[in-house]
């Protein structure tokens, strides 16, 4: 019974063990299920994640076997994920053979050797680009060694990526031609820090401060720019940084070139760049401040030289400001020169002239005003012509100038158009004379063209008018003219005259015979303007006329030596015949015949004083008649003139009583010596004396003055104070015997006193001029070498 109950509790202990063994595997399935079920999930999550991952995994195994996702399959351009890795090469898909052996290389030294490595492929059959990373896979993802490779579609970066290679291969090459061009450029250049310290200079700056290099010049931190007063290189580039905006300054520094140091003029510019520092560059100005001082000095001897001009020249900028006027310009528009130095604009300088008068009168001035305006913006020069208020002319010339300013030019043409009308004028009047003259003219040019020519030229030559119209050349003319001579060879002889003219400059003549008897004369003159004029005149009547003058001149000639033949046989006979009344007239005087009554005495006597005055008139016409033939002997001797004088008025005392005239002599020397005939000489002034004796009335005077003349010689002025002659008598006192008009008779004028003295004087040399005026007497002057 106790075996019993014993083999019951246990029984019953079993029982309930079993039970409650049954309860916990009931109860431990059930959490093995949650946690199967949540591993499933947190299973189904991961792979979810692996699907949405940007990378994919791919497990290779020790064997070659490899496990990935579908998902990878299709990035690597296959339909389904392979199931070893060389089967990733699918043909025209998937990786081509050099990736994949290069890929399971990779993979091989990474499960060896654990090595990691990246990779990058492009699949076939795909348009992706990845990068893979393999590493050894953890035992516990797969043991055995066993490579896990991650792959990385950076397609979308791949485009990024390049053009940023692209963007950052043409920044680098645009550095690089920066950095050239900075290096090779002339001007020194440089870059400082945001310390304000050099980093970088050129090889100008490195020449300009004679360093030996940029490495150096920066190192020993070498300036260019000197410090000026409180201010370094330094600190103006630090200004230019902190404000920000570029700073330009001129400064002289010392620059070192191949011919030694130099003090150069520098434009400094310090040039902010960012937040990295301060550029700054110089530029050698001193050839531009050199040609800038040239520039001046040739602008104020431009200006200089416009005022000289007669033209007036105003220049206004781009602005419309008056920038010059020159003092002709300021003279012929009433501006003072004061007012133009306030540069007016180009309106108000109109508005000036038109107050002064010196615009033309227009209608609407703002109108004009503004169309003149448009000068400036023209396209070409403009010109005008202004009639102002006063009737001056002027010609206005507006040049528009490159920088957009205006160039004014003012003429005064008033002058030129008053003398191009006094041109046309005599133009006119010329051709009017040319073809009033009695003389033929053509004028030719240098190249032989027939330039001008009258109406007497067309009809000497029996030339048309149609023919002239076309100007023709010399050879064309003498075509012509050639068939109207009488021997048409003689043409080449005017071709030669006007050759003469025109080309050898020299004057030149001839004649020639006409087919219908004419005759022409003909001569080239050369002319100022380079020109040759040919003048023809008709002389068939004048040779006519002097071939009846010569006849005439031959007879007269015959007549003039049967004068002097008669005149000599006159004298000669009537001295004769007066020589013997003279003789037997003296012997009935002395009483030869028989004493004579007192009445007979007087006769005898003015028998002897005919014979005398008619001996002398006889001497006078044969003196007269031998000296006008260049046959009257003239001796030379010493003579003084003042005894000669003397001595011809001691002879005319007597004479002068008679008449109650007053002879007086006067001289202010002692002696005047002259060499000559003493007895033609005295006849001579005895014959003036006797004239002038014969001319004064009762109580007159007859002054005879003896000097020496002041460029040698002997002068005696043989003066009364008579009547005088008119101017007519005066003419003709000193002609004596002419021709009568008809050529025939021989006719006395005057007397022979006066043209005998005349004779005898030139004789000698000297010179006979009356003096004589109606009224205030008669003066007779004879100069004597």
């Amino acid at each position: 019974m106790l075996l019993t109950q014993t083999a019951l509790a246990l029984i019953g202990l079993l029982l309930a063990g079993w039970t409650v063994a049954a309860g916990w595997a009931v109860v431990s399935s059930r959490g093995r299920a949650r946690k199967a079920e949540a591993s499933q999930r947190i299973a189904l999550r991961l792979s979810r994640m692996i699907d949405e991952a940007p990378a994919l995994p791919l497990l290779v195994r020790s064997d070659g076997r490899i496990e990935g996702p579908q998902r990878l399959a299709g990035w690597l351009g296959l339909d389904a994920m392979p199931g070893y890795l060389s089967e990733l090469d699918g043909g025209d898909r998937g990786l081509d053979p050099n990736q994949l052996n290069e890929l399971t290389q990779l993979v091989r030294r990474a499960q060896k050797t654990a090595a990691p490595f990246r990779f990058v492929v492009a699949p076939r059959g795909s348009a992706r680009s990845l990068a893979l990373r393999g590493h050894l896979a953890d035992p516990q993802v797969s043991p055995g060694g066993a490579a896990l490779v991650w792959f990385f579609d950076f397609s979308d970066s791949e485009a990024e990526l390049k053009q940023l290679r692209e963007e950052a291969a043409k920044a680098r090459a645009r550095f690089f031609g920066l950095s050239g061009l900075i290096e090779a450029a002339p001007i020194p250049m440089w870059f400082r820090g945001p310390d304000r310290r050099l980093l970088l200079v050129n090889a100008a700056y490195v020449a300009a401060v004679a360093g030996k290099s940029a490495e150096a010049v920066v190192e020993a931190q070498t300036e260019l720019i000197e410090p000026a007063p409180g201010k370094t290189a330094a600190d103006f580039a630090g200004e230019a940084r902190r404000r920000k905006e570029p700073i330009e300054r001129v400064v002289t520094a010392t620059v070192a070139t191949p011919g030694g140091n130099q003090r150069r003029s520098l434009k400094v510019t310090d040039l902010p760049v960012g937040g990295d520092g301060v550029a700054g560059y110089a530029v050698d100005i001193e050839d531009l401040e050199e040609q800038s001082r040239a520039f001046a000095a040739f602008r104020a001897a431009q200006r200089e030289m416009l005022d000289t001009l007669s033209a007036g020249i105003a220049q206004f900028d781009a602005q419309g400001r008056l920038t010059f006027a020159n003092q002709p310009f300021l003279r012929g528009f009433a501006l003072e020169t004061g007012w133009a130095q306030d540069e007016p604009g180009f309106e108000r300088v109109l508005d000036r002239m038109r107050e002064q008068a010196r615009v033309p009168e227009v209608r609407d001035f703002a109108e004009w005003r503004s169309e003149r305006r448009g000068w400036f913006t023209a396209g070409a020069a403009q010109e005008e012509a202004w009639l102002l208020p006063d009737g001056t002319h002027l010609r206005m010339i507006a040049q528009p100038m490159p920088d957009g300013g205006l160039l004014l030019i003012a003429e005064d043409r008033t002058e030129q158009l008053r003398l191009a009308a006094m041109r046309d004028t005599l133009l006119r009047t010329r051709t009017a004379t040319f073809d009033k003259l009695f003389e033929s003219l053509a004028v030719f040019a240098p190249d032989g063209r027939l330039q001008q020519w009258n109406r007497r030229f067309a009809a000497d030559w029996g030339l048309d008018d149609q023919f002239l119209d076309q100007h023709p050349k010399a050879d064309q003319l003498l075509e012509r003219i050639g068939a109207r001579l009488l021997r048409p060879a003689q043409a080449q002889r005017v071709g030669a005259v006007i050759r003469a003219a025109t080309l050898e400059r020299r004057e030149s003549g001839g004649r020639v015979a006409l087919a219908d008897g004419r005759t022409l004369e003909f001569a080239g003159v050369p002319l100022p303007d380079g020109n040759g004029m040919l003048t023809v005149l008709d002389i068939t009547d004048s040779q006519k006329a002097e071939a009846a003058l010569k006849e005439r001149n031959v007879a007269l000639v015959e007549a003039d030596a049967v004068k002097t033949r008669f005149i000599a046989n006159m004298a000669y006979e009537f001295r004769t015949p007066l020589t013997s009344i003279g003789g037997f007239a003296e012997m009935l005087g002395a009483g030869i015949g028989g004493e004579l009554t007192e009445q007979g005495r007087e006769y005898v006597a003015a028998i002897l004083t005919g014979v005398g005055r008619l001996g002398e008139q006889i001497e006078n016409v044969l003196d007269l008649a031998q000296s006008e033939a260049g046959t009257l002997p003239f001796q030379r001797e010493p003579v003084e003139l003042r005894a000669l004088a003397e001595e011809v008025l001691a002879q005319r005392r007597v004479k002068a009583e008679v008449g109650r005239v007053t002879l007086d002599l006067r001289s202010a020397y002692a002696e005047v010596p002259v060499e000559g005939d003493p007895r033609r000489l005295s006849r001579a002034v005895a014959q003036l004396v006797d004239n002038a004796i014969a001319a004064v009335p009762q109580g007159g005077r007859v002054l005879v003055d003896v000097s020496r003349a002041r460029k040698g010689g002997a002068q005696i002025v043989v003066s009364d104070n008579g009547p005088g002659m008119s101017p007519a008598m005066l003419t003709r006192a000193l002609e004596g015997l002419r021709f009568a008009p008809d050529g025939k008779t021989v006719e006395r004028r005057q007397g022979l006193g006066l043209p005998l003295a005349r004779q005898l004087i030139e004789g000698h040399g000297g010179k006979l001029e009356l003096l004589s005026e109606e009224g205030q007497g008669t003066a007779a002057i004879v100069t004597l070498p």
